[in-house]
């Protein structure tokens, strides 16, 4: 019998990677922290933390599934449609490479509520600097990246694997400070999300092949559904915010959050 307790902890885990995924603030640092303090226990070796993030990449896939297509279809043809792909997959190859390399460290030492706390706190701080001092903006439109600005901005993403650093706010962020215009630069990490993610999820289930259990089914589905529709209400709402309003609120809600959570850990 399903424990019904279970079930709504994998819907809120599930709502808060939908939520977190793609604004500046890590979901893979939210996760970290709400298992810990739920004391949830999903299926072995991580799979319904793997999983739930698939739901968050369909949410990209279905929102611009439209602009995805029309670039596939014109590359054959159209320059521009033949450099937005370019830049998008030199973006993806630091953190592709460095992954690869240091997947075993970061999960053994990195995974620490400790490590997601100080890094929220130190993240907020970079974004409420960088929003003050980036340059004007010069690049609006990826078709336009060069080489040397894509693999910039995919450097900046390997900072993302630290936990609680965030892989939107990392290469959101470092296309700022090489000279991006904010519409764009979310633009961009929506799109590098997609084979980022989706790299990352089928080495996570590899690494771990030999102690996925999937007889928590159910618990991965629920996880996974509300992962996907959270992440929809995001994905169609952000670039607007941001557009408007900056990213000033989610760096002191980093700082917020970490410092309450320091003070948690402290104290057990």
């Amino acid at each position: 019998m399903l424990d019904i307790v279970t079930l709504l902890q994998a819907a809120f885990l599930g709502l808060v990677e939908g939520l977190t995924e793609f604004i500046p603030v890590s979901s893979t640092g939210h996760l970290i922290l709400l298992v810990d303090l739920l004391g949830f226990e999903g299926p072995p070796g991580q799979v319904f933390e793997i999983v739930i993030q698939l739901g968050a990449i369909l949410a990209i896939l279905a929102v611009y599934a439209r602009t995805l297509w029309d670039v596939v279809v014109r590359a054959p043809t159209d320059p521009g449609a033949r450099r937005f792909i370019l830049a998008v997959t030199l973006a993806f190859l630091p953190a592709a490479v460095i992954g690869a390399f240091a997947h075993g460290f970061i999960k053994s030492v990195l995974f620490s509520p400790w490590v997601v706390s100080v890094a929220l706190i130190v993240g907020g701080i970079a974004i409420l600097l960088i929003e003050r001092l980036h340059p004007a903006p010069v690049h609006n439109r990826i078709e336009d990246f060069s080489p040397r600005l894509s693999l910039s901005i995919g450097t900046f993403q390997v900072l993302a694997m630290i936990p609680g650093v965030s892989r939107s706010g990392a290469t959101i962020m470092g296309a700022l400070m090489m000279g991006v215009e904010r519409k764009t630069a979310t633009l961009f990490s929506f799109f590098l999300a997609i084979p980022t993610m989706m790299g990352a999820t089928v080495y996570d289930l590899y690494k771990n092949r030999h102690t996925l259990d999937f007889s928590g089914a159910t618990v991965i589905a629920v996880g996974f559904v509300v992962a996907f529709l959270s992440a929809l209400l995001v994905v169609r709402w952000l670039v607007g915010f941001v557009s408007r309003h900056g990213f000033g609120v989610f760096a002191w809600y980093r700082i917020i959050l970490g410092t309450v959570m320091l003070g948690i850990l402290f104290s057990r």
